[in-house]
């Protein structure tokens, strides 16, 4: 069972995706925050403080990796789990993520069934 407390800001300009990760992780218990650009991406998660982020890498104006530099940055956010979530599947772009800060990649199309477990794992270390 989930702790319910637990929250997750997902940062994604694809309505649909974000409506498709929000029922997802709902269902599994969890309190769900989105919106559709970095900016307010930052905004909520200083406002919020999120145990865990999922971004989007092709987020318009600021992008998903720039983002989590911010944020990694970031005293506050230097320990919060944050998942790349995206379509790009090209050679080097998981290491991309990772040199980021990201903590780790995952790609569309998202796997119902195993994104509230990849999501757990983390929250769990």
């Amino acid at each position: 069972m989930v702790d319910k407390s637990r929250t997750i800001l997902y940062v994604e300009d694809n309505l649909d995706n974000r409506n498709l990760v929000k029922r997802i992780l709902e269902a599994a218990g969890f309190q769900f925050i989105g919106t559709d650009n970095a900016a307010d991406g930052i905004a909520l998660a200083q406002m919020h403080q999120p145990d865990l982020i999922l971004v989007d890498i092709n987020l318009p104006e600021v992008d998903g990796l720039t983002m989590t530099q911010e944020l990694k940055a970031d005293a506050q956010f230097e320990k919060t789990p944050i998942i790349a979530i995206t379509a790009n599947v090209m050679r080097g772009d998981r290491e991309r993520t990772l040199t980021a800060g990201c903590d780790d990649y995952i790609q569309k199309p998202i796997d119902v069934d195993q994104l509230p477990r990849q999501i757990a794992r983390f929250l769990h270390q």
